[in-house]
């Protein structure tokens, strides 16, 4: 049951209750009123120079990835990727969810570097950090532009989201599916609206990203589901519902991840849940410490994602079984660069 109060004093619509100072900034400032009742979006202009982004993680299965946007209207309280907005002078509360940088060229970027002679083809991920369907891009479409940009190279790409507006490209992704170049991965953390709309506000309706998978298995787009994150005491009860509501849509394969609480999340988190499961506060906590050998958060490549221990292994065990129940398999298709062609190229004549 969530609590009457819940999400109390943040702002309609929001996750976070307020900004906790940025790691690398001196100075805190503490507003002397609570925040408004409805704080509004503010869209940023970021003049980056690049728009593809390099990774060597070993928890992360490509090494490539496009963020056409930094900071994320969806508002996930547990968002690992909040603390880089800190970065930017910025806080990883209400500022990561309210004040949205926009890479407008990211198309143009795109482009030019895969027109490179130095580009390898290889898999693009949409995206690595924040989600290229929020909803600022049904306006801008800035994340359709750069799929434009992959179909014309046919350069594969792999995309994740939690919102249903990712069907809104569903020609230009079957278009890349036709050479094997394409999936799309929807991240369901619930199967309960109340939770999702306390926990992740402004993402699709779980509902909604079911009906994503089936009308991009309709289209002939590989897709899966992400369980995350899972967050033990929390949601970890709902794997099995999860994956078979996901397989009866659609999906073909499954993953998840555990919950990551990295620098300022973790204590917008704790007071997250201090709003809405006030009672329940103490079980989630210990049980994310049991996944963290005692600790909160653990940044360690190979356990971060998985975490450690019994508790650990029984959500392990839990998920494979259901996905195993649920003929998903336990990663996405292999893509193909077979048909990259650089911009100008003569197609082979036969």
């Amino acid at each position: 049951m969530i609590d009457s109060e819940s999400n109390a004093g943040a702002p309609r619509g929001r996750a976070s209750t307020g900004n906790p100072k940025a790691r690398f900034e001196r100075l805190e400032i503490e507003p002397l009123e609570p925040p408004a009742e409805r704080v509004e979006t503010e869209f940023l202009r970021d003049d980056s120079r690049t728009v593809l982004s390099r990774n060597d993680s070993p928890d992360v299965p490509f090494t490539y990835s496009l963020n056409p946007y930094r900071g994320c209207e969806h508002g996930c309280i547990y968002c690992y990727a909040r603390p880089t907005h800190e970065y930017l002078g910025l806080s990883a509360g209400l500022d990561f969810e309210t004040k949205i940088l926009v890479k407008e060229r990211a198309p143009e970027l795109l482009r030019r570097e895969l027109g490179r002679p130095g580009w390898t083809p290889q898999v693009v991920a949409l995206s690595g950090v924040t989600d290229p369907y929020q909803p600022v891009e049904r306006r801008l479409a800035l994340t359709r532009g750069c799929l434009e940009v992959l179909l014309e190279h046919r350069n594969p790409a792999a995309v994740i989201t939690k919102n249903r507006l990712v069907t809104r490209d569903l020609d230009l992704l079957a278009a890349l599916a036709d050479h094997g170049a394409a999936a799309v991965t929807l991240s369901i953390t619930t199967l309960d609206a109340e939770l999702a709309r306390r926990m992740e506000p402004r993402t699709s309706h779980p509902r909604d990203r079911l009906w994503a998978l089936a009308e991009l298995r309709a289209a002939g787009v590989p897709c899966g589901v992400n369980v995350a994150p899972v967050i033990p005491g929390l949601n970890d009860h709902e794997i099995p519902a999860i994956l078979a509501a996901a397989a009866q849509a659609g999906a073909a394969f499954a993953n998840y991840l555990m919950l990551r609480l990295p620098g300022a999340v973790a204590g917008l988190f704790d007071a997250w849940l201090r709003s809405n499961f006030p009672d329940r506060r103490t079980k989630v906590t210990s049980r994310i410490r049991d996944v963290r050998q005692g600790r909160i958060n653990d940044t360690l490549f190979g356990r971060r994602t998985r975490g450690q221990g019994p508790y650990a292994a029984q959500i392990r065990a839990l998920f494979e079984n259901a996905a195993g129940r649920n003929r998903l398999a336990l990663a996405g298709p292999e893509l193909s660069t077979a048909a990259f062609r650089r911009r100008g190229e003569q197609l082979e004549l036969y």
